[in-house]
C-alpha cells in the first residue's frame, strides 16, 4: 500500500446526500466544493453521485470553478459518503495495481441503514475495472495509516474491537494485514478522540508525513476528556521505531478547542486531513488553533498547497475530510 504523499492517479469522493447525516446539505455541499477545488488541478476527481439527477445538480455547482474535464461520474448509489471506509484500498505490486475490498459493517454494526454501503468496494473496482483481492474480514480505511515502506499504524479500540472480527486474534488480524497491504512492522496506538463513533480511528490521532515522521494529536488542556488518551498515544510513538528499527520524529499537534452539537463532542481533528498530488487539503473549525496547523502542515509539505477547509458541519456527520476521501494511487 503507498503512503498517500505518493503520486495519484486520482481521488473517490461521494457528493453528501443522506438526510439523516445531513438534514441540509447545502452546509456541507461548501465543503466539497472547497475539496474539489483544492485538488482537481493535480489528479482526477472521481465522483459518486447517486443518478443522473444529482450528476446535474453537482455540475451546476462545480461548474465555472473546476475544469470539469477533471471531474468523472460515476452512477454508483450510496448510503452515504464514507468512502475511506466503505471504497477499496488500493496496492501497487510493480506496474500493476489492485483493489482490495475489504468488509464494511458500518463500524461494528452501529447503522443498519449505512450497511446498505457493505458492498460498496466490489461496485467500484468493478466500474473502474480494477483487478480485486477480498480478504473477507471487516476493515476501514481510516483505521490504518501507512509510511509506504512498510510500516502500519492503527489501534487496538478498532482493530480488536469484538465488533469487527470477533474470531481472530491479534496475530491474526497483523498476518492480514502484511498479505493485502505488504506492511511488515505494525505500530499499536491505544484509544482515539472522544466523539469517535468509529471506535478509533488513526486518522483522528496520527498519521504519517514521511516516511519517518508522524504528527500526533495532543491535548494541551489536562482537564480535557482527551487529554490522558492522547498523551498515552504520543508517548508510545516517541517510544516506537519504523520496520528498519530506526526511531520516529513525533510532531505534536494541538487539538483544536471542543466541537459540540446537541447530543455531545464531535470528533473534530486537524489529522484528519488528505494528501493530494498538489494540495494538502487540512480541516479547519473556526478556532485560534486553526492557523497553526495550517502552517505546520505547509511546512511539512513545502511542494504542495496548503488548503483550509471549514469542517465543522463535516463534523456534524461524525466524521472529517479524510474520512471522505480515498486516494487511488498512480501505477509507477
Amino acid at each position: 500500500m503507498p503512503a498517500e504523499w505518493e503520486k495519484q492517479e486520482g481521488i473517490l469522493l461521494a457528493w453528501p446526500h443522506n438526510k439523516i447525516t445531513w438534514p441540509d446539505a447545502t452546509k456541507v455541499e461548501g465543503a466539497w466544493r472547497s475539496m474539489v477545488e483544492a485538488l482537481h488541478g493535480g489528479e482526477q476527481i472521481y465522483l459518486l453521485v447517486n443518478d443522473q439527477e444529482e450528476e446535474k445538480h453537482v455540475m451546476e455547482i462545480l461548474g465555472g470553478r473546476v475544469d470539469m474535464k477533471k471531474v468523472t461520474f460515476l452512477q454508483i448509489p450510496t448510503a452515504d459518503v464514507w468512502l475511506r471506509d466503505s471504497a477499496p484500498i488500493f496496492v501497487l505490486n510493480g506496474t500493476e495495481r489492485a483493489a482490495i475490498n475489504w468488509t464494511f459493517n458500518a463500524w461494528g454494526e452501529k447503522y443498519d441503514d449505512l450497511l446498505e454501503d457493505k458492498g460498496m468496494s466490489d461496485k467500484i473496482s468493478n466500474a473502474l475495472h480494477e483487478k480485486a483481492f477480498v480478504p473477507g474480514i471487516v476493515l476501514e480505511g481510516g483505521s490504518i495509516d501507512v509510511n509506504g515502506c512498510g510500516t502500519l499504524l492503527t489501534t487496538e479500540q478498532c482493530l480488536l474491537n469484538k465488533n469487527r472480527n470477533p474470531t481472530l486474534s491479534k496475530k491474526e488480524i497483523e498476518q492480514y494485514l502484511k498479505d493485502y497491504l505488504g506492511v511488515r512492522h505494525i505500530i499499536w496506538l491505544k484509544r482515539g478522540v472522544v466523539g469517535d463513533d468509529t471506535d478509533g480511528h488513526i486518522d483522528d490521532i496520527a498519521r504519517f508525513v514521511n516516511p519517518t515522521t508522524v504528527v500526533c494529536m495532543v491535548e494541551e488542556d489536562k482537564n480535557d476528556e482527551n487529554y490522558a488518551t492522547l498523551k498515552e498515544n504520543y508517548e508510545i510513538l516517541k517510544k516506537s521505531v519504523d520496520q528498519d528499527g530506526k526511531p520516529l520524529t513525533v510532531i505534536p499537534v494541538p487539538m483544536p478547542h471542543a466541537v459540540n452539537d446537541d447530543e455531545g463532542r464531535l470528533p473534530a481533528s486537524y489529522a484528519n486531513f488528505y494528501i493530494g498530488n498538489d494540495a494538502v487539503v487540512v480541516p479547519v473549525f473556526d478556532d485560534v488553533r486553526d492557523k497553526h496547523a495550517l502552517e505546520l502542515f505547509q511546512k511539512l509539505f513545502p511542494k504542495k498547497k496548503a488548503v483550509s477547509v471549514e469542517s465543522k458541519a463535516v463534523v456534524g456527520g461524525f466524521g472529517g475530510i479524510h474520512c471522505v476521501t480515498q486516494q487511488i494511487p498512480a501505477i509507477k
